[in-house]
């Protein structure tokens, strides 16, 4: 019984740090959102277990493009996993910016975000953004910010549609221990991403 205390307890205070800590970054109003110019797209698969469409994939796709026709974003670096050749999150990501209006030459892909402290560390590391706008879903965005102040990234989120309860209520739930070893990685284990390598130059507007 002290055991499961205990780790309700870190649970718990873990939760309460993130989302305190950065909920004043997170936007959900378009004309609010401080000029940012280039976006990190989290990346998850386009399709559900099952196989029909996935709504957060396809609710960051049309926050991003709406982002674009507004003039809030000039780039875009789309994250995500690409561990076989059947499974690609930026490829899928790009054809469907591309297919809502944005421009292949205001994309990046970034095939080695593995996770999301990966795709955070590597919009820096490897890309040389030290200020961007996150997007992705409102409970996802507080951890992606949490990473980012821990790396000096100057970032904010602009948060997508929540799916309803149903796609949601397990979602939510991973993402409550997901955020207690986000603090783990940083401040205990010193987690590096799996893969940095070369530097790429991304070329925005002014």
């Amino acid at each position: 019984m002290a055991l499961i205390l205990l780790f309700v307890v870190i649970l718990s205070v873990c939760n309460i740090w993130i989302v305190k800590s950065t909920e004043a970054k997170v936007y959900s109003d378009l004309s609010k959102l401080p000029e940012h110019r280039v976006a990190l797209v989290l990346g998850t698969s386009h399709r559900l277990v099952g196989g029909g469409p996935n709504p957060f994939f396809h609710n960051r796709i049309k926050m991003a493009a709406a982002l674009y026709r507004l003039g809030k974003i000039d780039h875009f670096i789309l994250s995500g996993d690409n561990s076989t050749r059947y499974y690609n999150e930026p490829i899928e990501m790009r054809k469907a910016l591309i297919k809502e209006g944005v421009p292949a030459t205001a994309i990046t892909l970034d095939y080695a975000g593995l996770r999301t402290l990966d795709s955070v560390v590597r919009s820096k590391a490897i890309f040389g953004q030290d200020k961007i706008t996150i997007i992705t879903q409102s409970f996802h965005s507080y951890r992606a910010l949490f990473i980012s102040n821990y790396y000096n990234i100057d970032a904010v989120a602009m948060v997508a549609e929540d799916p309803d309860l149903d796609h949601t209520l397990r979602v939510h739930i991973r993402e409550y221990l997901a955020r207690t070893k986000a603090v783990l990685d940083l401040y205990i284990f010193k987690t590096a991403p799996r893969y940095l390598g070369e530097k790429e130059k991304i070329n925005v507007n002014a």
